[in-house]
């Protein structure tokens, strides 16, 4: 786990490389990553981000005005920059990939969000965490699946659908459907209940077949 939270950390520290980050603003959000992921943001304290990081709780406020801003350094670029071009390099790739039945297309997605999942877990807590509680973050994230998650995925349920694979209904509620499931799927096995004895392949089996059943052409 380390290993996955320090490329996303190089990441952050690369898009940000404009304003030449010192070691101790690098080891403030490092240590911010690891405080917000454990405690929630509300829960956490600039003193303990301070005393993880090894420096005086107002170095942070001479880099960062306010705990709030140090969150939005985290997040918004971990949005815009890193997430995005994951959630579309994969989502393209699984679009052109002439799979042959809608099962293999979900089994494909399901598979490597969990895998993308498990190797940024800390970060991942922290979006879960705090979109539903900040207006702009909720924005960006918003704005990011907008134009680089949901039209793609629309197209492939209409692709499925000419191939009749699928029933002939709202490409955007099927969307909805998939993600309710895939996030359900996810969150169950990594945050809500992770000590579970979860056999990874069968669960997602099991959902792929729910909705399949639910997602069969009309006869």
């Amino acid at each position: 786990m380390k290993e996955s939270k320090e490329t996303l950390l190089d990441e952050i520290m690369a898009i940000n490389e404009d304003e030449k980050m010192t070691e101790k603003q690098k080891k403030i959000i490092d240590a911010a990553i690891e405080v917000f992921s454990e405690k929630g943001f509300a829960g956490s304290s600039t003193s303990e981000i301070a005393q993880r990081a090894g420096v005086a709780e107002g170095t942070i406020f001479r880099h960062y005005k306010t705990k709030k801003d140090l969150l939005i350094s985290i997040v918004s670029p971990l949005m815009i920059n890193i997430m995005a071009p994951l959630l579309m390099k994969q989502f393209v790739k699984v679009i052109n990939t002439p799979y042959e039945s809608f099962d293999d297309f979900l089994r494909a997605i399901y598979t490597d969000r969990i895998k993308f999942v498990r190797a940024n877990l800390p970060l991942i807590k922290i979006l879960i965490q705090e979109i539903p509680f900040h207006e702009d973050l909720r924005n960006t994230f918003k704005d990011v699946i907008g134009k680089h998650v949901i039209n793609h995925f629309i197209k492939a349920i209409e692709h499925y659908q000419e191939q009749g694979l699928i029933r002939d209904d709202q490409p955007e509620t099927i969307v909805r459907f998939m993600m309710s499931s895939g996030i359900g799927l996810v969150v169950s096995m990594m945050l809500v209940v992770p000590e579970m004895n979860w056999d990874e392949d069968i669960e997602i089996e099991r959902t792929i077949k729910m909705m399949m059943h639910g997602l069969a052409p009309v006869s």
